[in-house]
């Protein structure tokens, strides 16, 4: 059982209206590193290099400990995925590394909130974790060599050049292996996930369930692959493809967010083939048959790398921007990994918006064109009147927006370490190019019928939040997925550590940040509970993993989302990777939204 029962210091900062960017930040810029001369301390006495390369497990549940208070509504399952550790040690005596975070190990942790039993007792956490490529792992150790397609990983320079112009000559790479735990598959993860048949877990009946309901744990990936878990153990235990779902999947690309419907339940996605013509293919899948069907079939754009789309009340989205696979995709096969094989960013490309009718068969009924920029991660979108054109409907659409591909480099490991030379060159305003905004757009006066050969209509940015007030991996309430929301949630970068130096919330309203700050503390995705007896739409809970770099510990994080203060925390005695992304199961509640 844990045993850190020190609640420290939390910084609350309310950024005021009128003052300059990051103001309210102590050091921002500043190399507090220590020596000066040999080996870097972490930046601004801010460390944060345990996060980066976690090898240690807990495959049987122990119970943290508690301090402050956790409210009994966050009663369930909170699961994260992403990278653990990068680095193997091989039969050869050498050390592989991987290179970029995209490419670290993916590890699994699960925190199991209990509610309170009475009035006088507190909700108790218990926390388990586990490798999901253990094989993979395993290979690299026995051949010193990793010839898998990767996100970014840097290959051998002295690899002949032969070889390389072989690759050309090679089917596209399978992006599925034979064992379960083969394959580096862990961006976001979904349970209950519709129209996937879950094997069983070794050692389990047929037909057992789950007490907590969840019927099926699935890691994803910006790929045509899915990887099974099995809900408790995080054992993995089976493998899929999107094809599973309708042979006409065919293609190798995703998106690792996939969304759902918030009344249904039905998922949507889109499956990029890469070819002599690029061919996007949106489906949906319903969750009451587990029935696969094409929505759209879209050809007459270029193959990007898509981590995400968006979706309202009665359309999907598909926002293709600026971040184009070269060479019609075959860099792709020369390069073995996705970074490699982008066209250098066009700022005279226009973004394309595809909108696609989800009810009514009606295919891509509008597409708009918009100012060039790159995104990870879309927030929302919803339909609305027209301000302008009398009985027309307009989407607007929230999402991250990056003014080019720097970023991509940024997350390089070499780039976020605190106590890496490389990442000085991303502190402070220096990384302004590698940091977002919150950009709000609106797509107007959708016509009411498919109407295609009219020239697509400008997307208009109507709200750019300054990149200091702007969180990436973004969340909000998700009872106002395909609504209007008002607070934007996110992790934020002001340039006072290497990576991430605090939580963000965004009034779209006001234009005002509030922001959570411990110094040394990094903060992951806050995954956003309602309050079942809230009012507001704020109303609710944040729980975040925080690794607090001068303990070389983490612990789980619950903060009022209203006011940003500390509720609670769930004391973990050893560092959590910083993962990606994760989804938080209520208890008794039978559905995973993905958004």
């Amino acid at each position: 059982m844990a045993t850190n029962t020190m609640m420290p210091h939390i910084g609350l900062l309310q950024a005021p209206v009128g003052t300059e960017e990051g103001s309210s930040i102590s050091n921002i810029g500043k190399d507090l590193s220590l020596p000066k001369n040999g080996p870097l301390g972490p930046f601004n006495d801010w460390p944060n290099d345990q996060g980066f390369d976690v090898t240690q497990e807990h495959r049987i549940p122990v119970e943290l400990t508690v301090t402050g208070s956790i409210p009994a509504y966050a009663a369930g399952i909170l699961y994260r995925t992403g990278p653990g550790g990068h680095t193997v040690q091989t039969e050869q005596g050498k050390i592989w590394t991987a290179s970029h975070w995209f490419d670290g190990f993916t590890q699994v942790h699960r925190f199991q909130i209990l509610p309170p039993e009475n009035a006088q007792s507190s909700s108790r956490v218990f926390y388990n974790s586990r490798s999901t490529v253990d094989s993979l792992v395993e290979n690299i150790r026995k051949t010193g060599s990793l010839q898998d397609f990767t996100f970014a990983q840097k290959r051998d320079p002295c690899q002949s050049f032969f070889k390389k112009i072989m690759a050309y000559f090679m089917p596209m790479p399978k992006l599925l292996s034979s064992k379960s735990d083969g394959r580096n598959i862990g961006v976001t993860i979904s349970v209950n996930m519709a129209g996937l048949t879950p094997p069983r877990a070794s050692g389990d009946a047929e037909g057992q369930g789950h007490a907590s309901g969840i019927t099926t744990l699935v890691n994803k990936t910006d790929a045509n692959a899915y990887q099974f878990l099995d809900p408790e153990t995080l054992e993995p235990v089976g493998i899929a493809k999107q094809s599973d779902l309708h042979p006409d999947l065919k293609g190798p690309l995703s998106a690792a967010h996939a969304k759902s419907d918030p009344t249904t339940g039905d998922i949507f996605n889109y499956n990029l083939e890469i070819g002599q013509q690029h061919v996007y293919r949106v489906f949906t899948v319903s969750a009451s048959t587990g029935k696969t069907k094409i929505l759209a079939t879209i050809t007459n754009t270029e193959g990007a790398y898509l981590h995400s789309f968006l979706l309202t009340e009665n359309y999907v989205i598909l926002c293709v921007w600026n971040s184009y696979y070269a060479f019609g995709g075959v860099k792709l096969l020369y390069e073995r990994n996705i970074l490699d094989a982008l066209s250098n960013f066009d700022p005279s490309k226009l973004t394309k918006w595809y909108v696609v009718d989800r009810k009514h068969g009606k295919g891509v009924v509008a597409t708009y064109e918009s100012e060039p920029f790159f995104c990870f991660h879309t927030i929302n979108a919803w339909e609305t009147s027209s301000p302008t054109d009398r009985g027309k409907i307009d989407i607007v659409a929230d999402l991250v927006a990056y003014d080019d591909l720097s970023v991509l480099k940024r997350f390089y490991y070499e780039n976020l370490k605190s106590t890496s030379p490389s990442a000085r060159n991303y502190v402070g305003s220096k990384g302004d190019s590698a940091r977002a905004s919150i950009k709000r757009f609106r797509l107007p006066s959708l016509p009411t019928s498919p109407n295609l050969a009219t020239k697509a209509k400008e997307a208009v940015v109507v709200v750019t939040v300054p990149k200091f007030h702007s969180g990436e991996l973004p969340t909000f309430n998700p009872d106002y997925i395909t609504k209007r929301h008002r607070y934007v949630y996110g992790v934020a970068d002001r340039g006072s550590s290497t990576f991430v130096d605090g939580l963000v919330k965004y009034d779209m309203d006001t234009k005002t940040p509030m922001f959570w700050e411990q110094h040394g503390h990094s903060a992951g995705e806050a995954i956003f509970v309602p309050n079942p007896e809230g009012k507001n739409e704020d109303d609710g809970m944040l729980l975040s993993v925080v690794l607090d770099g001068h303990a070389g510990k983490s612990y789980l994080l619950c903060l009022d989302a209203r006011t940003m203060k500390e509720m609670g925390r769930a004391a973990v005695e050893c560092a959590v990777g910083f993962g990606f992304h994760g989804t938080h199961f209520a208890e008794n509640s039978g559905t995973g939204m993905q958004y």
